[in-house]
């Protein structure tokens, strides 16, 4: 009787064992499923910016008499990227491939905090800078904030306390970390992507434009 006892844990176990595995192959399947979707989003828009600055289209905004022109870098001016981070941030183009390389990687809310700090240190008026304070320490600092980016509880302390009157340094810790973050482990990655290494290549000249 012992012995049908332990037949029968053991084929229990081993049916337990083969349902856990076949739940861990089904959510690696599905995250894998979501990687694959977030992925080619991001080469779908960074696709878009090649479209458009290919054929040097130029996209009329609301506002009568305004237009914005979208030019694909040169293969120079890409390499420049690859120099330091600010030649990165400081190109309309590069930003925007970062930013889209960094939501296929689930940390756009990093640059994008950046991006608002930077906006908050240009802010003049004491009304709108208090306003703007809130608004970044709601979207991004707070226990559960919407897009919380990865700062300690010492710098959030100081942050909440700051912003009670606020000043153009109220966020300046936390930018710092946040672009050192970026800075030393997304920013690599960005490098070594498929779409920043075709953005470094050469456009082969062809036999027609030769003879041209």
């Amino acid at each position: 009787m012992q012995s049908a006892l332990l037949l029968a844990l053991q084929h229990d176990g081993g049916r337990m064992e083969r349902g856990s595995r076949r739940r861990s192959e089904a959510e690696d399947a599905e995250k894998g499923r979501m990687k694959r979707t977030i992925i080619k989003d991001w080469k779908t828009r960074l696709s878009y910016f090649l479209q458009n600055s290919s054929n040097s289209t130029k996209m009329k905004s609301k506002k009568v008499g305004k237009h914005r022109t979208y030019f694909r870098p040169s293969p120079e001016e890409a390499q420049l990227w690859s120099e330091a981070f600010d030649e990165l941030l400081a190109n309309k183009y590069g930003l925007a491939a970062f930013r889209a390389f960094l939501k296929s990687e689930f940390c756009e809310e990093n640059i994008e905090f950046w991006l608002a700090c930077e906006d908050f240190k240009k802010t003049k008026s004491p009304q709108k800078l208090t306003s703007k304070a809130k608004k970044i320490y709601n979207d991004f600092i707070e226990t559960e904030a919407p897009k919380e980016i990865n700062i300690d509880f010492q710098t959030k302390n100081m942050i909440a306390q700051s912003i009670q009157e606020a000043t153009h340094t109220c966020f300046s810790a936390a930018q710092k970390r946040v672009y050192s973050l970026m800075e030393n482990n997304s920013y690599p990655r960005f490098l070594e992507s498929e779409f920043y290494q075709e953005l470094c290549k050469k456009t082969p000249i062809t036999r027609a434009a030769q003879g041209t």
